[in-house]
């Protein structure tokens, strides 16, 4: 039941999303609500996951996560690094956390918004990059998750190759700049380039054990660059 709620969201936002595209195409509105009860309340957010489906489906499947680790989950299922860009500074800056966690590209090679170009995405993915910098948030860039294909656009065959070669971009730009780096995609791929069946249902989103994997990874990289703040009482 779970996969299929998720596949009605994702082809909804496929299908039905161009309605939306002249009123707010970045869906800046989507966290409205909950960004500005963050910014009314004193506590600092010590960091926010800016992502798609792959972040959105994380807090949904292991929210006690969030909560124990003071995270703010910031991803919208279908949405593209373009999208992402359009809204950092409603869903990321304006709440001034200690850090980011971008993670996107996924949709971008899977044509959701038009022809894949990783010059494009990674020019997205430097421009949130610098933007979060400039207003002095710590900056953690994530790997792609492994996938060959994708069920809602299966004219795409060469996802793997492409994954790779974009998660060898943002490894070069994070190195670069010294940037930390979590590398999910090793800890989750098998041969070919896909997701271990283990990790996912669909061959694209982690399910709850897959999330279990990347989470230590992510904490381990937030340990050092924003540490959980002290509890009152």
């Amino acid at each position: 039941m779970k996969r299929l709620l998720i596949f009605v969201v994702m082809f909804w936002n496929l299908l039905f999303g161009s309605c939306h595209d002249t009123i707010d195409w970045a869906n800046k509105d989507r966290y409205a609500l909950e960004n500005q009860a963050l910014m009314a309340d004193s506590q600092q957010v010590r960091a926010v996951l800016m992502g798609n489906s792959i972040t959105e489906f994380w807090f949904e499947l292991r929210p006690f996560f969030f909560k124990q680790q003071q995270l703010v989950g910031r991803g919208i299922g279908g949405q593209v690094s373009s999208q992402m860009l359009v809204r950092f500074r409603q869903d990321v800056v304006n709440l001034k956390p200690q850090a980011v966690v971008i993670n996107c590209g996924t949709n971008d090679i899977a044509e959701n918004n038009g022809p894949y170009n990783e010059d494009i995405t990674m020019d997205n993915i430097i421009s949130m990059s610098e933007l979060a910098i400039s207003n002095g948030i710590k900056v953690v860039l994530s790997s792609v998750l492994p996938c060959d294909g994708f069920l809602w656009n299966r004219s795409v065959t060469d996802a793997a190759a492409k994954i790779q070669s974009l998660n060898q971009r943002i490894i070069n730009y994070a190195t670069d700049r010294g940037l930390p780096y979590i590398d999910y995609y090793s800890a989750m791929v098998v041969d070919g380039g896909a997701i271990n069946p283990a990790y996912s249902e669909d061959g694209v989103h982690p399910n709850s054990t897959g999330y279990q994997v990347m989470e230590p990874l992510l904490v381990t990289v937030l340990d050092t660059v924003a540490p959980l703040a002290q509890q009152p009482g």
